[in-house]
């Protein structure tokens, strides 16, 4: 009788044993996660079609591992993870809050896992881009508390054949840009293509023209209180893309045009210039979306240049595009979320290079051989960058940055003058 009590203990203990090691971290065999992903792209856009890839991978040595794709609009985001936040119901993964100091606020909360921490205890921190993981810290407030899975640059991309055909060069100047603008205009191709439902596209237009014209730290004087955005040579770069606006250059429905319609327009050939950060090229390089030629047929050229302004080509809008954040609860909930984690930090960057010849803050150690022109375009203008910059609202509260953007579209079709967007943002930015 003692010897079956004995064997029986035993083999509870062998079971609980195994159980133990199937979900813990070290046993990357076993142990399956489901993981939830708020999402502002669509099942097709670049992101989630390349977590799904890592996750399918994953799941070959973790069976049942799925990813779950929660879509909400770009622009319902914020109010959105506010509600889960309040309702300690954030999901395993969600794009970050929309700016710098929600992103802060998240990591202060604890409601957002400290993935510096992590990542090293994990020994894959080194994984991710050292420029990648100071934009990061610079966002959140010290610590690395989210996902760089794009490393990016901005600037105004365009159709090469268009400006083959019509003998035009890529602008160098404002003024080649405007000349380049009314030559499309008057043969009948629309010059650009802008999302006015998100508004940023636009107002990072108005933040390109302050860096050329005051220099990079234009909005970092604004941030301090040394300046305010209603002093004139502010409400000036507000005037300079109002009037490309007036003039029709961004085509009769732009003001009604979301961010992926926007891209299509460009790739489709429809809108001869587009500008954007270079997380775009994902779709660029999409040969079911593109229609314009391929990524071959893809130029890019940085912000040119304004006459008597102190700014410079290679000051560059910088940054690690749309941050994914996780739940610490979540996180900690379930021990094979550290498997997760480790295996997208090891092959994120290698599946959005193979996949999407997408750059990502988490660099491809094994690059494919044959890389589209737009990755080997961009990789080239990020090394030539020589002071990285940030963009209208990076410095910005939620507020200001929520009044800047719903402004925006108003501000190019003439419906909120240039003083009273400066005025509206600079309001918001006391308040």
């Amino acid at each position: 009788m003692r010897r079956r009590i004995m064997a029986t203990l035993a083999a509870v203990v062998l079971l609980a044993a195994s159980a133990c090691t199937s979900k813990g971290s070290d046993n990357p065999g076993n142990g399956a996660v489901e993981v939830e992903f708020v999402t502002i792209q669509q099942p097709t856009e670049t992101i989630p079609t390349i977590l799904q890839s890592v996750m399918d991978e994953f799941a070959k040595t973790h069976p049942g591992s799925k990813l779950k794709l929660t879509y909400v609009p770009q622009d319902q985001l914020d109010q959105k993870l506010q509600l889960l936040s309040a309702q300690d119901a954030l999901p395993e993964m969600f794009f970050a809050p929309g700016t710098p100091a929600a992103q802060t606020d998240m990591a202060k909360s604890g409601k957002a896992l400290n993935l510096e921490d992590t990542l090293t205890k994990l020994g894959v921190f080194d994984k991710m881009d050292p420029t990648a993981a100071q934009i990061m810290r610079n966002q959140q407030g010290g610590k690395v508390y989210a996902l760089p899975f794009e490393l990016n640059i901005e600037g105004f991309w365009y159709n090469k054949k268009i400006f083959n055909d019509n003998g035009l060069q890529p602008p160098k100047t404002w003024d080649d840009l405007l000349a380049t603008a009314a030559t499309l205009k008057g043969k009948g191709i629309q010059p650009f293509s802008a999302s006015g439902i998100q508004g940023w596209p636009l107002t990072r237009l108005v933040s390109g023209y302050l860096f050329r014209t005051l220099g990079p730290d234009a909005l970092q004087k604004v941030a301090s209180g040394q300046v305010k955005l209603t002093d004139p040579n502010y409400v000036k770069a507000a005037q300079a893309v109002a009037d490309l606006g007036a003039k029709g250059y961004f085509g009769p429905g732009f003001a009604t045009l979301d961010y992926s319609p926007a891209v299509d327009e460009f790739i489709q050939g429809k809108a001869a210039m587009f500008y954007m950060g270079s997380w775009a090229i994902g779709d660029y390089n999409d040969a079911t979306r593109n229609t314009m030629g391929g990524p071959t047929n893809v130029g890019y050229f940085p912000f040119p240049t304004v006459s008597g302004g102190s700014g410079s080509v290679d000051q560059v809008p910088m940054n690690a595009g749309l941050p994914i954040m996780m739940s610490a609860k979540k996180y900690n909930a379930n021990p094979a979320m550290a498997d997760w984690l480790k295996f997208l930090a090891q092959n994120y960057g290698n599946t959005a290079m193979s996949l999407k010849g997408a750059i990502s803050g988490f660099p491809a150690s094994t690059p494919p051989a044959n890389l589209p022109a737009t990755t080997t375009l961009v990789t080239t203008q990020i090394k030539a960058a020589k002071q990285p910059l940030g963009w209208f609202e990076s410095l910005m509260s939620a507020k200001a940055q929520d009044v800047a953007q719903k402004n925006a579209a108003g501000l190019v079709n003439g419906s909120v003058s240039p003083a009273d967007f400066m005025s509206k943002v600079q309001t918001a930015l006391a308040g």
